[in-house]
C-alpha cells in the first residue's frame, strides 16, 4: 500500500472513532492536538477518477489502481457518504504528511443543490435539510473537534457548466466531418457561460463561498489568521492541438484515445475557457481579502502528462503490462479518458470520471499540496512537473515555485 493511502484509511478510522464517543486525553479543536487539512470543493480535489492510473482499451484490470472501494469513504469504507461524490482513497489531501479529511463533493457547485439524476451535490454554504448538509457546515462541525490548520479550495468549474461544455464539445467532433467542422467553441450554450455578466456573477458566488468557509470557522471558534485556506485553480487535463498524438480525422481521438475535441476546440478550451475560469478563481480569492489566503495555481502542472498529449500513450501503446509496470508514471496519461458510456454492460467506469485527474494526478496534486502546507509554514505558489519518477510517498514528483 502506498505510504499516503495508508494515511487516508487511518485519518478516516480516526474520524471515526472520535464521532463514536471516543475520548481522548483533552478535548481536540482550534489551536489543540494534531494539525488537520480539510478539502472542499468540486471533483478535482474530490478525487474523482483516482481509481484509474492511466489509460487503456484493452480492459479495467491494466489501470484499475484502487479497485471497486475507490469511493467508499466510510468509516469501514463499505460505501460512500454522499452517494456520487467519489470522494476516493487517492484524494490530494492525503498528502501523507499531515492529516487530512475530505469533504468535498463531485459535480458540487457553490451552492448545494440535487442534480437532474437525483444525487445530492453539497456546495459551499450552510445548507442543512433532510440530514443532508452544505459543506461549509460540515466543516464547521469537523472543525470545532479538530484542530484545523488549513482548508484548501477547488470550487467554480461547475459553476462555468465544465460537464456540459466538455459533453458538448465531443457532440460536436463526433457529429460533424473534417471537412465541415462544428465547433463547440461558438455554440451558444457553451458561450453563455462565459459572458461579462456570468463572470461577474461566478466570480461573485465564487466569493461568497470561500467566505462561507470563513464564517465556518469563525463559528468554530478560530480567529481570523490561526487557519490558512489555500485556494487552487484547474490544470489543463487536454492536449493543445500541437501536442495532440491523433489525427483530427476520423474517430481515432474518440474512439482510441477518448479526447474527441476539434483542434480549434482544444485551443479555445486552453487558451480561453480555462484562464477565464482561473481568472474568476483568483479574482474571487483576492476579493474575499480572508486573512491566510494562499494560492496554488496549477494551471501549467500536467503538462507533458494531459489526455492525449504526445508525450505519453495508452498503456499498450507504451507496451506497459499495467499501470503497475516500471515508469509507467511518467510514460501514460494523469488524466482519465472522456467516456460515453456509464456503468453498464459489465463496466466499472463512471461518464463522470471522464477528463479528471486519475490516480497518478491525484498523486501529483498531492504533492503540490504537500509543498504548499510546507510542515505548517503554509505557502502559495504555481506547481508543475518535476523529475520522473516518484516520491517516498508515491506521488510524481512535482516543483512549488
Amino acid at each position: 500500500m502506498r505510504p499516503r493511502l495508508a494515511v487516508c484509511l487511518l485519518a478516516t478510522a480516526t474520524v471515526a472513532a472520535g464521532l463514536a464517543g471516543a475520548s481522548p486525553a483533552r478535548a481536540d479543536g482550534p489551536g489543540v492536538g494534531s494539525p488537520w487539512i480539510v478539502s472542499v470543493g468540486d471533483s478535482y480535489i474530490s478525487g474523482e477518477a483516482g481509481r484509474w492510473a492511466g489509460n487503456s482499451n484493452n480492459g479495467e484490470s491494466y489501470t484499475d489502481a484502487l479497485g471497486s472501494t475507490a469511493y467508499f469513504d466510510n468509516a469501514n469504507h463499505t460505501a460512500e457518504v454522499i452517494n456520487r461524490c467519489h470522494r476516493s482513497a487517492a484524494a490530494e489531501v492525503y498528502t501523507g504528511v499531515v492529516n487530512g479529511y475530505n469533504l468535498a463533493c463531485s459535480g458540487a457547485k457553490t451552492s448545494t443543490f440535487t442534480d437532474s439524476n437525483g444525487y445530492f451535490k453539497p456546495g459551499l454554504d450552510f445548507y442543512n435539510s433532510g440530514g443532508q448538509q452544505g459543506q461549509a457546515l460540515m466543516l464547521q462541525s469537523f472543525a470545532a473537534t479538530h484542530n484545523v490548520k488549513a482548508v484548501v479550495v477547488s470550487i467554480g468549474g461547475n459553476n462555468f457548466g465544465f460537464a456540459g461544455i466538455v459533453q458538448q464539445c465531443v457532440t460536436d467532433f463526433l457529429g460533424s466531418p473534417s471537412w465541415w467542422k462544428d465547433y463547440c467553441k461558438d455554440d451558444s450554450s457553451v458561450t453563455a457561460n462565459f459572458t461579462s455578466s456570468n463572470i461577474t456573477a461566478q466570480t461573485t458566488a465564487i466569493k461568497n463561498g470561500l467566505l462561507n468557509l470563513r464564517t465556518a470557522m469563525r463559528n468554530a471558534g478560530y480567529a481570523d489568521g490561526s487557519w490558512s485556506i489555500i485556494v487552487q485553480n484547474y490544470m489543463s487535463p487536454l492536449s493543445g492541438s500541437s501536442a495532440y498524438r491523433y489525427s483530427e480525422s476520423g474517430y481515432t481521438r474518440q474512439n482510441t484515445g477518448g479526447c474527441g475535441f476539434w483542434n480549434a476546440d482544444a485551443d479555445w478550451a486552453n487558451g480561453t475557457a480555462l484562464p477565464t475560469i482561473n481568472s474568476a478563481v483568483t479574482n474571487a480569492a483576492n476579493q474575499a481579502g480572508i486573512a491566510g489566503t494562499k494560492l496554488l495555481n496549477l494551471a501549467n502542472a500536467f503538462n507533458g502528462r494531459r489526455l492525449c498529449e504526445n508525450t505519453v500513450g495508452l498503456i499498450e501503446e507504451k507496451g506497459l503490462a499495467g499501470w503497475w509496470s516500471a515508469g509507467a508514471v511518467d510514460k501514460t496519461e494523469w488524466v482519465n479518458q472522456i467516456r460515453t458510456v456509464s456503468t453498464c454492460c459489465g463496466s466499472n467506469y463512471y461518464i463522470q470520471e471522464s477528463i479528471h485527474p486519475n490516480y497518478w494526478g491525484q498523486g501529483a496534486l498531492a504533492n503540490c499540496l504537500m509543498q504548499a502546507w510546507n510542515g505548517g509554514a503554509v505557502r502559495g505558489g504555481t506547481c508543475t512537473r518535476g523529475a520522473n519518477g516518484l516520491n517516498a510517498y508515491g506521488e510524481p514528483n512535482m516543483v512549488l515555485s
